[in-house]
């Protein structure tokens, strides 16, 4: 295997992981927000206020989103990794 070979499957395998982490960066982001803003409003200023919910929506998104971040990656490994390996 040459450096651009390397390079190509480098790129590809952060992008697979930057797509399967997408959806559960998003839900927290915007959680986040919206729990700030919800502190800011009401200058209430507890620490589990920020933690719990966000914990609850990270699980219900990759709950959710579980079958679809698996298979990105096994389409990653098939497609892309197994043909380097096996020599095609």
């Amino acid at each position: 295997m040459d450096a651009p070979v390397i390079m190509d499957v480098l790129r590809e395998g952060i992008w697979a992981a930057f797509l399967a982490t997408l959806p559960i960066l998003s839900v927290a982001l915007i959680t986040g927000l919206a729990i700030g803003l919800f502190q800011a409003l009401t200058s209430v200023q507890e620490m589990t206020l920020t933690f719990v919910p966000k914990l609850g929506a990270i699980l219900i998104t990759y709950w959710i989103a579980m079958g679809w971040m698996t298979e990105t990656f096994v389409s990653f490994w098939r497609d892309r990794l197994i043909p380097l390996i096996g020599g095609q």
